[in-house]
């Protein structure tokens, strides 16, 4: 049986199992070194890049592929230069994180844009990833397979409270990703601070800081300082799409069969399984510490209206922004995801996608094989 968008977002089985064991492909094996931004196992990205791993190795007998998380082969931006040089054969980047390389790829970031998850599932088949699917190829030299995500509730943590409205934002000192995110702190009034994850718990700890924009695997590892995290619905702090790459140089000397059976574990076992691990790490999160009560330490889900009065309050600051980096063809491009995102969101209202129907429970062995932090080099 072969793992399809479908069959996988159906979720029943054994995923890892079912990957593995089905039929190889009878062509010559493969090395690939894949750099990847984010930690390793048991961040569920990671877990779907071993995952990766697994499955070509086990369908082209005798490949080998080496991972190499947190940067520690090379940061987004110079992971895209070496694909270009034909210097590293695949990565996995945050699109906003290759701004120094191509600031188009900014386009694509900013708060409330893209905030159910079918509208994220659409995100490939919009007008604006087709320019950057194209700019990466003909100006960069290199192919883009497709998006995956990371959590969809990137949200704020409190050391002493709940950053709900713009009011409780207002003069705090917040970690931030990125400029792009430091517009939208700004535009409600804080004081962002940018600052690598490893260094936000004892920034906490010390007062440094008053709280942190991150995701709720970063809530995870910052519970204990920051303990009241509230998101505003899904991607209404900040969208946190990634993209799976590629070097011409290296993908172009492959054979064709070769070609046609990594694309075919990348698009038809990689990618749904990324995002669906990913989903599902967030349901686990949620279901074991969401609270209702916003005096309660844990993850507080905005209303609607809450949420609303943080985008009315951002005022397009990030857009702002990100038109200040980019030519007029960019500028347009920023207008144009905005409405492409709208419709997206329209044709695709909560509970309509094949992704929340995932049965999660189908990804406890391989969240349970990663339950101490392993690394794969």
């Amino acid at each position: 049986m072969k793992l399809t968008k479908t069959t996988l977002l159906g979720a029943v089985g054994a995923l890892s199992i079912m990957a593995t064991a089905a039929t190889s492909f009878a062509v010559e094996p493969v090395k690939i070194r894949w750099a990847s931004d984010h930690s390793g196992p048991p961040h569920p990205a990671a877990i779907a890049e071993a995952y990766f791993a697994d499955v070509v190795e086990a369908k082209i007998p005798g490949s080998k592929v080496q991972i190499y998380w947190a940067k520690s082969l090379y940061k987004v931006p110079g992971a895209m230069e070496a694909l270009s040089d034909g210097n590293l054969e695949m990565m996995t980047g945050q699109f906003g994180k290759g701004a120094s390389v191509d600031p188009y790829v900014q386009v694509l970031v900013g708060a409330g844009k893209l905030t159910t998850p079918g509208a994220i599932m659409g995100l490939d088949s919009t007008k604006t990833y087709g320019v950057l699917k194209k700019r990466f190829n003909d100006m960069h030299d290199i192919k883009l397979f497709g998006s995956g995500h990371l959590s969809m509730y990137m949200g704020a943590g409190g050391v002493k409270k709940r950053m709900i409205s713009p009011a409780d934002f207002k003069g705090l000192k917040v970690r931030s990703m990125g400029p792009a995110e430091n517009a939208l702190l700004g535009g409600l009034g804080a004081n962002p601070t940018t600052m690598a994850f490893g260094d936000v718990p004892s920034a906490l700890q010390t007062g440094v800081i008053d709280g942190l924009l991150t995701s709720l695997g970063g809530f995870n590892a910052t519970k204990e300082q920051a303990p009241y995290f509230s998101v505003a619905g899904i991607n209404g702090i900040v969208g946190d799409y990634y993209f799976i790459a590629a070097g011409n140089k290296w993908w172009n000397k492959l054979k064709k069969d070769q070609q046609d059976a990594l694309q075919d574990i990348i698009v038809n076992d990689f990618i749904p399984y990324q995002k669906a691990i990913n989903f599902c790490n967030d349901k686990k999160m949620l279901d074991k510490y969401q609270v209702t009560d916003k005096s309660k330490a844990g993850i507080y889900v905005m209303t609607t209206a809450e949420a609303g009065a943080l985008n009315t309050a951002e005022n397009g600051a990030t857009n702002k922004w990100i038109k200040t980096k980019v030519d007029d063809a960019g500028d347009k491009l920023v207008d144009q995801f905005v409405a492409e995102a709208k419709a997206l969101v329209k044709a695709n209202p909560l509970g309509s996608s094949a992704l929340e129907k995932t049965d999660c429970t189908a990804f406890a062995k391989d969240f349970g094989k990663y339950k101490k932090a392993k690394k794969r080099l």
